[in-house]
Parts: structure tokens; sequence; C-alpha cells
């Protein structure tokens, strides 16, 4: 193997492996932070940006609807997939660096590749 390949298969593994540890950083803080209150700082709908964009925008529903419990489950939502996706990519790290690296995809000898098959001949043996 090259130097320069090498090189490049592992700035592939780097990058899948940052993607992963982003996922799941992104993924924690979203899923946790609309129900905490980090270092006692103050309530998810009660913070200083929220207030400052609500009275900004003269309209205190943005308050109201950024802190009820509907926003506060898509949040969660949003992290949790951040979580799946982590863990997705988790399983199937090998195939994502091939990927990353140009290389075909594995191919699986169970299944049957359709577009190399014999045709078959609809006409009659008459």
């Amino acid at each position: 193997m090259e130097f320069g390949t090498s090189r490049l298969f592992m700035s592939s593994r780097l990058t899948v492996l940052f993607y992963i540890i982003l996922s799941i950083e992104v993924g924690i803080v979203l899923a946790l932070l609309p129900w905490i209150s980090p270092l006692n700082l103050s309530d998810w709908g009660d913070n200083f940006f929220l207030l400052y964009a609500a009275r900004k925008l003269g309209s205190p529903m943005l308050q109201r609807a950024v802190s009820s419990g509907w926003v506060r489950g898509g949040v969660t939502g949003l992290g949790l997939l951040n979580l799946f996706l982590a863990g997705w990519e988790i399983a199937h790290f090998k195939q994502t660096v091939r990927a990353l690296d140009g290389y075909p995809p594995e191919t699986n000898p169970k299944i049957k590749d359709v577009s190399q098959s014999d045709k078959a001949d609809n006409l009659s043996n008459n």
C-alpha cells in the first residue's frame, strides 16, 4: 500500500469516526437539554436568548410555543434520531469507509445479480 492511499484510507476512517462522535454529542444534548437545566442556569422556555428574540419580534407567543411540551418532544426526537444515526454508522463503519474511499460496495454472494442473469426465452418451442 502506498503512502498516499494509506493516508486517504486513514482520512476516511477519521471522517466517519468524527461524524459518529458529533452525532452522539448532538444527540445527547438535544435529547436531554429540553428537560433538564444544566448548572441551574435556567429553564428551556425561560432563557435569555428566547426572551430577547420574543421581545425583538414582538411575539410573546414565541416563548410559550418553544416552552411547550410539543416542541420539547420534537427536539428530543431529533436527538434520538441523531443517536440512532450514530449507532447505524457504528454498525456499518467499514461500508461507509469503503464508500468514502471510492470502492464499490461488497457484494453478497447470496443475492443473485439480475442484470447478468440468463435472459428468459419467451418464445414457444413449437
